[in-house]
């Protein structure tokens, strides 16, 4: 199981899932105090929650600052402190010659538990909201995350526009590139996955489990398949310069693995391939639970907005828009057969 106490990563992504704290909060007996729109948690509330002293909140807070005030606590005082005083007075136990007030919000309260080592409570919390995490992204995708990446807007366009490249690489490869004709798209293939992400295609699959018929580019995000369509429209490019450049003598998969090299290592590359590389990571990480070791440098958590672009109001159906617009893809591969 994953220990929430040592990864801020996974913290964070906890964190920035609105989702999954919404289901959290609904599971959780604690009544906060409804403040400026937003329930509010004294350092008593929350020690008396997790069952430990206030020092032991407080030596949380001192090791673990900027995690917290990202996600939550504040310093309440001046003005903002007397208006909280006078709506709550009669609730606190906070001397009245308090100049300044610690307050967690729910995210905060929630951050503190899954820091917290000493309390059994927190430990308790912190397997429920492991649970309640896997239970509300399965919710919200309909019981599989393999193909979350199709709930992506910007999915389609994407993978249309890759297909289109990829064309022109697979028309280098058959005109330029010297092989059995059937297995050197699948090695090219590999060079080019091996280059983007440190993983060959059957390395891929074992990661994110697929099956045999599974095909790999149909679980890659919008902006990967974007990166994959640059790198192939270079690769394909580069190949029939060499081929023109060597008189009509096909390249070896020695050459062409060279190029793919080459390319992977050009300075125009390395920003679109790091961007490539850390949205695998922390995407497949998060969503399917699925930990690509070659690229774990790249992890981070993920983003609120990312979460809103797949299991939100912005992410969509598409296997629902597939059969709304059936009869209009049949039309295109027909057009595109003739």
């Amino acid at each position: 199981m994953r220990d929430l106490t040592v990864s801020d990563i996974e913290r964070q992504n906890v964190l920035n899932n609105r989702f999954a704290v919404n289901e959290i909060q609904k599971h959780l007996d604690i009544t906060g105090l409804l403040f400026e729109g937003e329930y509010r948690y004294t350092k008593k509330m929350v020690a008396d929650f997790y069952e430990v002293d206030i020092s032991t909140i407080d030596r949380y807070l001192s090791l673990n600052s900027d995690e917290l005030k990202h996600n939550g606590y504040t310093l309440c005082k001046g003005k903002l402190l007397k208006e909280f005083k006078l709506q709550f007075v009669h609730l606190i136990n906070e001397a009245s010659k308090t100049t300044q007030l610690g307050l967690f919000n729910f995210r905060a309260f929630l951050n503190i538990g899954m820091l917290l080592t000493e309390s059994e409570k927190a430990k308790a919390v912190r397997s429920m909201i492991l649970d309640l995490v896997i239970a509300t992204i399965n919710k919200k995708t309909g019981g599989g995350t393999k193909f979350i990446n199709r709930r992506d807007v910007y999915y389609i366009p994407a993978a249309i526009t890759e297909e289109n490249y990829r064309r022109n690489l697979t028309s280098a490869i058959n005109q330029c590139v010297d092989g059995h004709q059937t297995y050197k798209y699948a090695q090219v293939t590999d060079f080019i996955y091996k280059a983007v992400f440190k993983e060959n295609a059957k390395e891929y699959r074992e990661v994110l489990n697929l099956d045999t018929k599974d095909n790999v580019r149909h679980t890659l995000y919008a902006e990967v398949l974007l990166v994959i369509s640059s790198f192939e429209n270079g690769v394909g490019a580069v190949i029939q310069e060499r081929y023109k450049s060597k008189h009509g003598i096909k390249l070896t998969m020695k050459e062409v693995e060279g190029i793919i090299n080459e390319l992977a290592e050009h300075p125009m590359q390395k920003p679109y391939l790091s961007d490539a590389r850390t949205k695998m990571a922390s995407r497949d990480y998060s969503f399917r639970d699925a930990y690509h070791g070659n690229i774990a440098d790249y992890l981070k958590a993920v983003t609120p907005e990312e979460f809103e672009c797949f299991i939100g109001e912005q992410s969509i159906n598409f296997d629902h828009i597939l059969e709304e617009n059936k009869d209009v893809l049949k039309r295109l591969k027909q057009a595109e057969d003739e």
